[in-house]
């Protein structure tokens, strides 16, 4: 009786906590990404982010050089229209989109900042990755607080922030041109 009770008191434990977890799911902000789907419009996190990349040929001028020393903070660059796409060198998607994005950012050279945002990766996997695909933009390493208070649900994910420092969209998973084209036309 008492082996019974005991079992019937940890599954009740059980799914209490199951319930709980639930209730959280559907009721969480979903970080920003949710919000700037549901047009918000959040301030994108101002994390001091490590450079791992430091190319900014394709950036504004103003920018070039001055920023990136030793870390970067993403409302630094306010003024500009930002692309930030979150990848990794293991990720399949990641690896297809990586050529557009290194064209979008030569096409847009001197208009649109790109940074790109490693996620989970050795720095030495990361610096083949970039080499390989030529990544003409500045490429920082990811932080913990930073993903989770965007609300990243899996890679890739572009958030497309405008010149006042605002996210107006997020693209979560592959990009394609046309959706990359169209964001750009909107910021």
């Amino acid at each position: 009786m008492a082996i019974v009770s005991l079992r019937a008191a940890a599954m009740l434990v059980v799914c209490a906590l199951f319930a709980v977890l639930v209730y959280r799911l559907v009721h969480s902000s979903g970080g920003l990404a949710q919000a700037a789907k549901a047009h918000r419009r959040p301030a994108v996190p101002n994390d001091r982010l490590d450079v791992i990349w430091p190319r900014g040929e394709t950036w504004p001028i103003p920018l070039r050089g001055t920023v990136v020393r030793g870390g970067l903070r993403l409302e630094e660059l306010r003024g500009y229209p930002v692309v930030v796409n979150f990848w990794a060198s293991w990720c399949g998607p990641c690896r297809r989109e990586a050529t557009l994005l290194a064209a979008a950012a030569q096409a847009h050279r001197g208009d649109v900042v790109f940074i790109g945002v490693d996620v989970h990766d050795l720095t030495s996997d990361a610096h083949r990755f970039l080499r390989a695909h030529d990544v003409p933009y500045v490429v920082v390493r990811s932080s913990a607080s930073m993903t989770q208070r965007l609300g990243l649900i899996g890679l890739p994910e572009t958030f497309y922030v405008d010149r006042s420092g605002r996210i107006e969209d997020v693209t979560q998973g592959e990009l394609s041109a046309a959706t990359l084209e169209r964001e750009l036309g909107r910021l």
